[in-house]
């Protein structure tokens, strides 16, 4: 993965146009306490005042990218349009701003130090000792700057204000450079286009009951120490903080108390950017980046519809999610956004059942009876499966068997990257007899490989060595349900991640045998899109469409998974009597 261009120096400013603006946000106390989330609702609230936003997210972690990091280690990896492999963050963002970001938004301790030695090894430090200062945080400074002037709106002139997250906790031996680093920015800019909001923690120890302000004094006096100091804070609670407890963290902060935010816990996380705009947020950010005359009163009437009307909605679908990586739910929260959007669409709430799916295999039937018990009477009692993506052979065959189940009981399915090709291997196995059909992932031996390995990929590397990115799949039938839930388009483009494919040497079996593949690439030989005859809702895709998923646009796999749960779409909607429309 290379640097951006790589880090060229950031561009002269546009005649007449003002610099962008950098909002900081940092994290004290512990980790998780929600940095990413706070940092997309203030986008979506400087958004609404009318200003244009992007965002940077610093991980201080050695790999190049989240590529390679298993989802128990780090939660998803989250794919943008250009192909990057990046924090799950970054999806916040592109949901909560509507923005399209780079691998760039995206900068890692990897990436940093491996194009300060690509310069090394040209010389481009003329001889010099190369150290961490300035070499590493001059790098870091230009990599920020160069990626800050990138519109990611659609637009062609640099954005008003990027916000920049930076992860960990103040105090990570790993991201001082950046701390570092981001001192220097904030110096050689000035207070007027550099803004820095510190989230802490203000706990409530259960015996005493009290709203504790230490934790975070200790927080701000370590950033302190580090030569950067807040001009917010915002404050995670279960409960509203009150009045006495900002006057103190005002008084040993040094931060005026119209200036501590106040992030509660609330119903949905669309309220964290209406909490902010009721504690006057946009307007301590404006003033400190002297934006006033750019910035207007912040619009949020959409959004506040969209998150009343969530906390409004009384009747919930049942949705069993079949995985490999149940345990951490952050392992598929794209998926779990995209389950979200598309049953607020249908006026439900989303009631997902998580089935680790080696617990559905025969072998779990004698090692953990009650766990397999458990896990096929959660089976059965939801509305639609869902079968997300994934690598390795842990739990395939449960898998299989639950696509078998959906085919056979006429329930609504969506097989998603290994989750179609669950499905082609499975009607492989149980309708066309060839019951050594797999994957070549699985099983390199068989003589029936359904499933490939795509002959353009690296065997033996693993970093960015998928089919990764923003990828055309044309419509073969444009008839089909997939077709007409996208409202019809010659083509779709959706996000990829992956190595294997379905062999097209056994498409024509499979067609005979009802699975017909309705979407594939520009050469016609990848397989994108399979959808089964003569069942109410059986389809997979190739593509992760939860990717680009959005609140107010639904993906339309998902919506019509949703639909179809819940009797919207019709009875056997994919027929060959055609599509039968959406209920009244």
């Amino acid at each position: 993965m290379s640097s951006p261009s790589p880090s060229p120096p950031a561009p002269a400013e546009e005649e007449g146009r003002a610099p962008t603006k950098y909002v900081l946000i940092t994290g004290g106390v512990v980790s998780g306490l929600g940095k990413g989330v706070t940092a997309s609702s203030i986008g979506v609230v400087l958004k609404a005042c009318g200003l244009r936003v992007t965002c940077i997210k610093i991980d201080p972690y050695l790999n190049t990218d989240a590529g390679t990091m298993s989802p128990f280690e780090h939660g998803e990896v989250f794919v943008l349009d250009d192909g990057g492999e990046v924090d799950l963050d970054l999806g916040n963002y592109e949901r909560f701003i509507d923005v399209t970001l780079t691998r760039d938004n995206n900068i890692t301790t990897g990436k940093i130090y491996q194009s300060v030695i690509e310069k090394e090894r040209r010389g481009d430090y003329l001889g010099k000792t190369v150290q961490v200062i300035p070499h590493v945080t001059d790098e870091i400074k230009q990599w920020i700057q160069s990626v800050s002037s990138v519109p990611v709106d659609g637009q062609t002139r640099p954005a008003d204000v990027c916000v920049i997250e930076l992860g960990g906790t103040v105090g990570d031996i790993e991201s001082m450079p950046f701390i570092e680093a981001l001192r220097q920015l904030s110096f050689s800019l000035g207070k007027e286009n550099f803004c820095l909001i510190h989230v802490s923690l203000v706990p409530v120890l259960g015996v005493v009951g009290e709203q504790k302000t230490k934790p975070t004094q200790h927080s701000v006096r370590e950033l302190r120490a580090l030569g950067l100091t807040p001009d917010l804070l915002a404050c995670r609670s279960a409960q509203p903080l009150i009045g006495s407890v900002k006057e103190k963290l005002s008084q040993f902060c040094h931060v005026p108390v119209e200036n501590i935010l106040n992030i509660h816990d609330v119903p949905n996380l669309w309220h964290v950017p209406l909490i902010l705009r009721n504690q006057k947020a946009h307007e301590a950010i404006i003033k400190q980046l002297n934006l006033a005359r750019s910035a207007g009163p912040p619009e949020l009437r959409d959004w506040t519809d969209m998150a009343e009307s969530y906390d409004n909605l009384n009747n919930s679908v049942k949705v069993a999610l079949v995985g490999k990586y149940t345990n951490l739910t952050d392992s598929y929260l794209s998926v779990v956004k995209a389950l979200l959007h598309a049953s607020v669409a249908c006026s439900l709430k989303p009631s997902i059942q998580w089935i680790a799916a080696s617990d559905l295999e025969d072998a779990t039937a004698i090692s953990a009876p009650d766990a397999h018990a458990e896990a096929w009477e959660t089976l059965k009692g939801s509305s639609c499966i869902l079968i997300p993506g994934g690598f390795g052979d842990r739990g395939i065959s449960g898998m299989i068997l639950a696509a078998k189940y959906a085919r056979e009981n006429r329930v609504p399915y969506l097989g998603i990257c290994l989750g179609m090709q669950i499905s082609v291997i499975e009607i492989s196995r149980h309708v066309l007899g060839l019951e050594d059909a797999d994957s070549e992932e699985f099983n390199k031996d068989t003589p029936n490989h359904v499933v490939m390995y795509m002959p353009e990929v690296s065997k033996t590397h693993m970093g960015n060595t998928m089919r990764l990115g923003c990828r055309r799949t044309f419509f073969s039938k444009p008839d089909c349900l997939t077709s007409k839930l996208y409202g019809s388009p010659p083509h779709v483009d959706e996000r990829h991640r992956h190595r294997y494919e379905v062999n097209p040497s056994f498409v024509p079996m499979l067609e005979s045998a009802g699975l017909h593949f309705v979407g594939c690439d520009e050469s016609r030989n990848r397989m994108e899109i399979v959808e089964l005859q003569d069942h109410p809702f059986y389809v997979g895709v190739q593509f992760h469409p939860e990717f680009k998923s959005r609140p107010r646009r639904p993906s339309p796999p998902f919506t019509g998974l949703i639909m179809a749960a819940t009797k919207q779409l019709g009875a056997n909607s994919n027929s060959s009597n055609g599509f039968v429309g959406a209920s009244d």
